[in-house]
């Protein structure tokens, strides 16, 4: 799983070194990179595994060829979706427009989300997290044990 927070910064190649855990669990999974697309939740990046990209577009796929909603989610997820692979030092290129959409110029973070993770501009992140953690306050009633363990 993808856990805990890590905060690393691009050089001047532009790379980012991928925490070694992140790293790992990928590798463990047979990939060699991540998948990475603008969110359009919020303003981060989410970096998923090939299989979870898989799903969606299954999911995707799945639709009515002839409905609107389809080619949103085609067009949101995967029209925007880049494969990243890591060089020899565990590191990623992240493109421009992934950057611009993060607000991110230097130092960023690395958030687990278990099956996935996302990359934030630290400041924003931390806003976003003080949000989510009333937001998950005021719910925590409805995360009930026994629907987790279905999943």
């Amino acid at each position: 799983m993808f856990l805990s927070t890590y905060e690393n910064k691009l050089d001047k190649k532009g790379r980012v070194s991928v925490p070694a855990s992140f790293r790992s669990h990928l590798s463990n999974l047979g990939y060699n990179g991540v998948v990475c697309y603008p969110s359009f939740n919020n303003q981060s990046i989410e970096a998923w595994p090939q299989d979870r990209i898989e799903k969606i577009s299954n999911a995707i796929d799945a639709l009515n060829p002839f409905e609107e909603k389809k080619d949103y989610f085609a067009t949101s997820i995967l029209s925007e979706s880049i494969n990243l692979q890591f060089d020899s030092e565990g590191r990623i290129s992240l493109t421009p427009k992934l950057l611009k959409h993060a607000k991110i110029k230097n130092n960023m973070l690395f958030v687990g989300q278990g099956k996935t993770f996302q990359i934030w501009e630290p400041i924003m992140f931390e806003k976003f997290r003080a949000h989510a953690r009333k937001k998950s306050n005021i719910n925590r009633a409805r995360l009930k044990w026994e629907e987790m363990s279905k999943k």
